[in-house]
């Protein structure tokens, strides 16, 4: 049996923080990055809420891939306040940060036998790609392995995309989260548990990153391209948080956790190998992911009159696509040393194999699988 949940609220395109005045309550525990203060965004944050009353806490000192010592910090920080609200105002490290916050603070309070009320959680994505503002995962590093958290408990209740937002992000990271984005809405569409609900906005969402994010990439002052990738971050957002992914992201968390490459660009570095290696064209076995990267080739209006043809045609419409936003084929473009990435590759692929990506992937790898996988994109 399936189901397809979607839980948060959703307000929507320029000047939507301003849905912060229409909140009910008394202290708020912001959690943001000095990106957004520095921008500021966090100080806008708080004068909206000033505004209906609520008094604002700050805890700033999320960094990209939160660990384990920052949740604790902010786990500190928030029973200092007892807030009734949290606001998580920053990109995927800061949303993931908040619901680490939050998810931590229940466990500890359930296994003292305690009751733990979860207060209004409010999330606004500084960055179009990780859709974590809708989804129930989260991604923490902990001994320097990143480790996927999934509960339905951490989705937030209200999400707010506003796009002015993200009109500061930096070209390499439109890049990177765009990519991200899409790797989402391509996994969760091949997803071994795919429904029609989730394929429906997998496949609005790849319409949508393919002709508006090389746009955005040249120029970031394009509003409308910049509010389409948003929304199509969030929707590739409910898709996988439903469907759930795939070994791309498997894959991406050992890499980038290892060699501290950020999360969109290793997913970017990884898709094309992963494709192929789902679609296993030159196999008789299951046609289930090259038939739905045809289909998605023919929402791309490729030609796609066999599977076959579908899915080469959308296997090379992603490689323009990653040679239009200027990243790299290979990870060793990186600079990183092909002696220490072998060295590292038992060690990423036991990481993949356990990731909570991995059991909706198409295809079920073998250890073997994954260090070809490797291989191919060093």
């Amino acid at each position: 049996m399936k189901k397809f949940v979607l839980k948060p609220k959703i307000y929507f395109n320029e000047g939507s923080m301003e849905f912060l005045k229409e909140i009910k309550g008394s202290c708020a525990f912001i959690v943001s990055d000095s990106v957004m203060e520095t921008l500021g965004y966090l100080q806008k944050t708080i004068d909206y809420l000033n505004e209906t009353g609520i008094e604002s806490a700050v805890f700033k000192e999320v960094r990209p891939d939160p660990d384990v010592k920052v949740i604790a910090e902010g786990m500190k920080k928030y029973l200092e306040t007892q807030a009734d609200t949290i606001v998580a105002l920053g990109g995927g490290s800061t949303i993931d940060a908040a619901k680490g916050i939050i998810y931590s603070l229940w466990q500890f309070r359930k296994a003292a036998g305690e009751e733990f009320k979860k207060p209004l959680f409010i999330a606004i994505p500084s960055t179009s790609g990780t859709g974590s503002e809708v989804t129930n995962f989260s991604v923490i590093t902990a001994e320097g392995e990143k480790v996927c958290i999934v509960d339905e408990w951490m989705a937030p209740d209200i999400a707010i995309l506003d796009s002015t937002c993200i009109q500061h992000v930096p070209q390499s990271v439109v890049a990177d989260t765009g990519i991200d984005a899409l790797v989402h809405a391509i996994e969760a569409y091949v997803s071994t548990e795919a429904t029609h609900c989730t394929d429906a906005l997998a496949e609005k969402a790849v319409q949508l990153i393919f002709e508006n994010l090389k746009a955005l990439y040249n120029d970031a002052s394009n509003s409308c391209a910049r509010e389409r990738i948003q929304n199509a971050s969030c929707i590739a957002g409910m898709a996988f948080t439903n469907a759930g992914l795939g070994i791309n992201h498997s894959l991406a968390h050992a890499l980038g956790g290892t060699f501290h490459i950020s999360h969109g660009r290793s997913n970017a570095l990884l898709l094309s190998a992963v494709v192929e290696y789902n679609a296993n064209l030159n196999s008789n076995d299951s046609r289930y992911a090259s038939e739905k990267y045809a289909r998605l080739a023919a929402v791309l209006q490729l030609p796609a009159r066999t599977y076959r043809e579908g899915t080469i045609n959308f296997m090379q419409a992603v490689k323009d696509l990653l040679k239009s936003l200027g990243i790299p084929n290979r990870v060793r473009e990186l600079g990183i040393d092909k002696s220490k990435f072998e060295n590292k590759v038992e060690t990423m692929v036991e990481l993949a194999l356990h990731d909570r990506c991995t059991p909706t992937n198409p295809r079920l790898p073998s250890r073997e699988d994954l260090v070809g996988i490797y291989q191919k994109v060093f």
